[in-house]
């Protein structure tokens, strides 16, 4: 695994509110490890605390770092890409609690060609306990801004 990582911003497209993950603590062809502490405020936070379907965000950022850390090793730009879907998200509570710190760990089970693939996640605490786990397909085209339609206000 990568001992030299660079700030998150540098390896996924999020920004502002919507960057939830706080670092990438790891990173190899194959996989990747992140970190995120849950907030005491902010999008999506409950009063019960931050509903457990936001893991399934978290595995999908996890995924764009782990792609944007390959693209950057390859010499190559970070892409867009898309979270096509999920098979068995399971969690074992309704809520993380804010301040809790989280490790999310992505492994690659499929990379195509084409720019699917299939990971397998999971988001545990510091000390291993699981939280949850799924896994996640994705799309990552070329051209991934080419998917994204532009509204005529932001056109010139």
């Amino acid at each position: 695994m990568s001992s030299e990582l660079l700030p998150i911003e540098n390896y996924v497209p999020h920004r502002d509110a919507m960057l939830l993950l706080d670092r990438l603590l790891s990173a190899d062809a194959d996989s990747a490890v992140a970190e995120v502490t849950v907030p005491q405020g902010g999008l999506f936070l409950h009063d019960a605390g931050m509903p457990s379907w936001v893991g399934m965000e978290y595995m999908a950022q996890t995924v764009a770092a782990w792609s944007g850390w390959n693209a950057l090793h390859k010499g190559q730009p970070v892409k867009i890409g898309f979270l096509l879907g999920s098979r068995k998200y399971e969690a074992a509570q309704a809520f993380f609690a804010p301040g809790t710190r989280l490790v999310v760990s992505v492994h690659c089970d499929l990379m195509g060609d084409n720019g699917l693939g299939m990971f397998d996640c999971r988001i545990h605490t510091e000390d291993e306990k699981e939280l949850a786990s799924a896994r996640i397909s994705v799309f990552e085209p070329e051209d991934g801004k080419a998917y994204i339609p532009t509204s005529p206000a932001a056109s010139p």
